[in-house]
């Protein structure tokens, strides 16, 4: 169809303003003072890719380009303002902004222009926003209070040259809702002390201890800091040392106040995302229940019992190479390992850690760009395990370590995307007597293209790392760096969280075209008590049921061990489906979402190992990333007399709610079309009650069509 300017292209679920007379791409701006919107112009924007392939119906998405991390969430005079870091000139990551969209209803969204553009300080990376109701930073009035956008600026040519305090954190403000803003004058407001990860500042006000109150992403650990007027900035103390999932750099932090259940008591929970290292692989995000007195976060003495670690250990034996000495054991080809050994890290890149001794194996030479390898001497396998320590990338046989026996890649391994060496190890003892020789390789130019290797040692006992249990917010693969909005009304009273739906293993490979990422549902979150103890746990907000047009409802079924609850059809929409389960005790079952196209994903509730999976290894395109395809696990405790099991599925996701939130995960999928129909079965025969199926029946029109 054909949208012209000073129209609003909208589905039930997005609206998205257009500009007049607005020809070319985005115009910058490096004003520090402030950003004119008026100044942004946008291409002429083509109805047709709202019905491309994947593009999301009941999530936010943006018209084009690339999207990650919600930024600035914050409910003000009757909307939801949803910013996030946005590349306005790419469907990869690159140089953030701080795109905008606002909400009355959580549901339907208005995408409006660019809030924040990079300046001479740097891009602008995540952050957060606040109502300054009582006018403490003087930027407004009582009458018109400010709301602060408080960011991290990434210096990237500071970067470049090796600094490491290339990040600060910056304020903005607007006095008109949200749509113009104004760059603080003396930013950036907090300097950096000398730490590389200095990033994604989430303030919000504490009313007990009478201040605002920051929590900052440090490295490996959170730190929390305090104001009077939102400016000037006081350490306080910090938190996560020995807490944890250390597997990935700590990342877009929240701190939120709940009530346990209906108890009238209140706890504390630190939600933090961490870049790799996942329950699933890649990005995740960990959360933590205690107590913050204003200053400091201390851990629920409970809760603590599940966050309990195991040291790592990697055994003694004969050392292969430690690479102090040379290369003397290795022929190299290509430029990757051109400088090897290296002294730790290469100019202009991110200090290594977790290594031993002065030198190692670094392929980032120039760069992502730099490929190669390093071919060891043969030498005969002696001991049952060959030990080392791995970093960098992760794509397994592009970048890593290979053991070959006659010319045949027989053990593999690959870093994480993490910067932080890890122990590895291989078993070898079938191949004990065997003459070997061992591949350190750099096949990959795109990001995280490059990888560490030090101490391989042969061994009698195979290394292992530091067992760091961790409690995740979502087990699934696909909800990352969530945070809540601010300045939710009393009345309402909810702690309301979105998460960027994707994973940083593939974010920039997902077969989308005009756009890249979504977010998850809003999604309620709440303590309560559960057999593990209290728990964070998730569900939809209600808006989205109000959105919803149920069309069936099932049951119940008793008596067999198959039901088709839902049959997929070639125009088939996004859509939900609820039911519960009974007379599950000691069973497996399986969920199955298909198309007529053969897709499909296969959710299975495991009640003898206590297990929820994800099988989406026929789930369509899955040939975009070697981590992509493969089966995700959880846990699940089954309620006994009554499972409950509420699933959204969209064009490109699919969202799982098992027992009112207490096992979730989110999973990105690129079927041929979209997993519509809806089949259950098991060995054994089990009940199906309070079936339900519900369509949201949206597709993007024109704002006349919507009219009508």
């Amino acid at each position: 169809m054909s949208i012209s300017n000073n129209k609003i292209l909208t589905t039930g679920f997005l609206a998205i303003t257009l500009l007049a007379g607005c020809n070319s791409m985005i115009q910058k701006s490096l004003d520090t003072k402030s950003v004119n919107q008026n100044a942004v112009s946008q291409s002429v924007w083509d109805a047709s890719e709202y019905h491309e392939q994947y593009r999301p119906q009941i999530h936010f998405s943006p018209q084009n380009y690339w999207m990650n991390d919600p930024n600035g969430m914050v409910y003000y005079r009757g909307e939801y303002h949803l910013f996030y870091q946005y590349h306005p000139e790419s469907t990869v990551w690159g140089p953030m902004h701080w795109g905008h969209a606002v909400s009355k209803d959580l549901v339907n969204w208005e995408e409006l222009p660019i809030a924040l553009y990079p300046d001479e300080f740097g891009t602008i990376f995540s952050g957060s926003a606040v109502i300054d109701w009582n006018n403490t930073s003087g930027l407004g009035s009582l009458e018109n209070p400010a709301m602060v956008a408080i960011f991290t600026y990434h210096d990237a040519k500071a970067e470049k040259t090796g600094a490491i305090d290339f990040q600060t954190q910056g304020l903005a403000y607007s006095l008109d809702n949200g749509r113009t803003w104004k760059k603080y004058a003396n930013n950036p407001v907090m300097l950096n002390p000398g730490i590389r990860d200095f990033r994604d500042p989430k303030v919000s006000w504490n009313s007990t201890a009478n201040k605002w109150v920051m929590v900052l992403a440090e490295g490996q650990q959170i730190g929390f800091y305090s104001s009077d007027n939102l400016i000037n900035w006081k350490f306080e103390s910090y938190f996560g040392e020995g807490w944890g999932n250390h597997s990935g750099v700590w990342e877009c932090p929240d701190l939120i106040s709940l009530q346990v259940d209906e108890s009238g008591n209140r706890k504390d929970v630190l939600i933090v995302s961490i870049g790799s290292g996942g329950p699933n692989g890649g990005s995740a995000t960990q959360y933590f229940i205690g107590d913050f007195d204003g200053s400091k976060f201390v851990l629920d003495p409970t809760f603590e019992q599940a966050l309990k670690q195991i040291p790592a250990f990697f055994p003694e034996g004969e050392v292969f190479d430690d690479f102090e000495n040379g290369l003397e054991k290795w022929q190299s080809t290509g430029e990757a390992f051109a400088a090897a050994p290296t002294q730790g890290h290469h100019l202009n890149q991110t200090p290594l850690s977790g290594y031993l001794g002065d030198h190692l194996i670094n392929s980032f030479s120039d760069g992502d760009s730099a490929v190669g390898s390093l071919l060891s001497e043969s030498f005969i396998i002696s001991k049952g395990f060959i030990n080392f320590y791995i970093g960098g990338g992760q794509h397994l046989n592009k970048v890593g370590m290979q053991l070959i026996i006659d010319n045949v890649v027989v053990r593999s391994a690959t870093g994480i995307n993490s910067e932080q060496f890890r122990f590895a190890g291989w078993d070898v003892n079938e191949y004990i007597g065997k003459t070997a020789s061992i591949k350190i390789i750099d096949s990959e130019s795109g990001s995280w293209g490059h990888t560490y290797i030090d101490q391989i040692v042969f061994s009698d006992e195979l290394a292992t790392n530091r067992i760091e249990p961790a409690v995740w917010l979502d087990t699934g693969t696909d909800n990352y760096a969530g945070v809540t909005f601010s300045d939710m009304p009393k009345t309402d009273g909810r702690s309301i969280l979105m998460g960027w739906m994707s994973n940083w293993q593939y974010a920039n490979q997902v077969p989308t075209k005009s756009f890249r990422s979504a977010m998850t549902i809003p999604r309620t979150l709440s303590l309560k008590t559960t057999s593990e103890g209290v728990r964070l746990v998730s569900s939809p907000v209600k808006e989205v049921s109000a959105a919803e047009q149920v069309i069936d409802e099932l049951g119940p079924f008793m008596g067999q061990n198959k039901y088709l609850l839902s049959s997929p059809s070639v125009s088939d929409n996004s859509f939900r489906v609820n039911f519960a389960l009974s007379d599950i005790e000691q069973q497996i079952i399986e969920i199955e979402l298909f198309n007529l196209a053969g897709d499909k994903v296969i959710i299975s509730l495991d009640t003898v190992n206590t297990s929820l999976t994800l099988d989406r290894t026929k789930s369509g395109d899955v040939s975009f990333h070697e981590g992509f395809a493969g089966i995700q696990y959880a846990p699940f405790h089954s309620q006994g007399s009554k499972d409950t099991v509420d699933i959204i599925v969209d064009n490109s996701s699919i969202e799982i709610f098992i027992n009112e939130g207490e096992s979730v995960m989110t999973a990105l999928v690129f079927p041929q079309s979209i997993l519509a129909g809806v089949a259950l079965s098991s060995l054994e025969n089990f009940t199906v009650s309070d079936a339900s199926i519900a369509k949201f029946s949206t597709v993007w029109v024109s704002s006349e069509q919507a009219e009508k």
